[in-house]
């Protein structure tokens, strides 16, 4: 990270409470920013670069399994911050979400993360940008192969943001909101309390339509939306491999993280994440994938950019390709998961229950 902006003098809020409904059946039981990715929960990379960034002072926006966040993060002394937990009682989606835990900051300036999206953006540029330009608000833009999925946010040749812009098949821009926003405390305590508000919908526009002063954070810095399962699985690739910066690895990034008494037999490559206790038998294959806690991949079998929840059966031979395998499921021998297959957890596919080729 750059240095230069001082950033203890500023809240940081995460924002975590979403259901995480495209990644089930991984998130039934565990929210999608705790899911273990490269080896660590994912919020852990998030949290660890925000302390890394100086700030002191952080408050979890919190709703779906919010005990889950506290049991492991407690007060955030292990990492070096002071963590405060706000849950929402009822969803007020982004923007409400922010609102709801006004009483809770202490600094002039906020910093705003949304707590799915892996990014290797240095806060302090974020707000040092905000500071220089006397913003209200100052959101981060990264640029885009393709901006059509996403919303695009131009910005004049002074980098002040002219529209919010929803989906389009011809956009106008290549920037897209990034889920990082610098805020004044005052623009947070005007968002109407107790309702749902959408920050990209309402508020944004709002700002924009009122005259006040919302700037653009532009870089072409890393970024990903773990939303779906395979980005998912990229995103832990490309932490355990270093193309995504943490300061939160359990390990050196290199082709594979093994935890603790993982036992591999066969091989693990492409940046793949073996949970601890996880055996991996004679002749498998590994590659980028993650593969939970106390799960077992069979002689012979092939994993291929999949994730395999904890306590999981794969068997002999088993083919996985793009699949998803849920908590404490078994997959027997044979069988061919591909191309975005979900099992439920502690479901039981029998030997060559499921193919998508013929059985030879």
């Amino acid at each position: 990270m750059s240095s230069g902006t001082t950033v203890s003098d500023v809240d940081a809020v995460v924002l975590v409470g979403g259901k995480g409904t495209r990644l089930r059946p991984l998130t039934l039981a565990t929210p999608k920013p705790m899911l273990p990715t490269a080896g660590v929960p994912f919020l852990r990379h998030l949290l660890s670069r925000i302390a890394a960034a100086g700030v002191r002072h952080v408050v979890l926006g919190t709703s779906y399994k919010a005990e889950v966040f506290t049991e492991y993060f407690g007060d955030g002394e292990e990492l070096g911050i002071e963590l405060e937990y706000v849950v929402e009682s009822e969803p007020l989606d982004t923007a409400g979400a922010i609102r709801n835990v006004a009483d809770r900051l202490r600094h002039k300036d906020v910093l705003v993360f949304n707590g799915d999206i892996l990014s290797g953006v240095d806060p302090r540029a974020v707000l040092a940008t905000h500071r220089e330009n006397s913003a209200d608000a100052t959101l981060h833009l990264v640029k885009v192969h393709d901006p059509r999925p996403f919303g695009c946010v131009p910005t004049d040749d002074e980098g002040w943001v002219t529209a919010f812009l929803e989906k389009s098949a011809d956009p106008p821009t290549d920037q897209i909101n990034a889920g990082c926003y610098a805020f004044r405390r005052e623009v947070i305590e005007d968002i109407p309390a107790g309702r749902r508000v959408s920050v990209e919908r309402e508020t944004f526009p709002g700002l924009l339509s009122s005259g006040a002063r919302v700037h653009g954070h532009v870089d072409s810095s890393y970024w990903l939306d773990l939303g779906t399962p395979s980005a998912f699985v990229q995103g832990s690739v490309d932490l355990a491999t270093g193309l995504a910066p943490s300061a939160a690895l359990p390990s050196a990034p290199g082709e594979a993280i093994l935890l603790e008494d993982a036992v591999v037999y066969g091989t693990v490559t492409g940046g793949s994440t073996i949970g601890a206790r996880t055996e991996i038998g004679a002749e498998a294959q590994v590659t980028a994938s993650v593969v939970f806690d106390d799960t077992q991949v069979g002689a012979g079998a092939l994993v291929r950019r999949s994730v395999i929840g904890a306590g999981a059966r794969i068997g002999t031979g088993a083919v996985l390709d793009g699949a998803v395998i849920g908590d404490g499921a078994e997959v027997g021998p044979n069988c061919e998961l591909l191309c975005g297959a979900r099992v439920w957890p502690g479901v039981h596919l029998p030997e060559t229950g499921i193919r998508f080729s013929s059985d030879e």
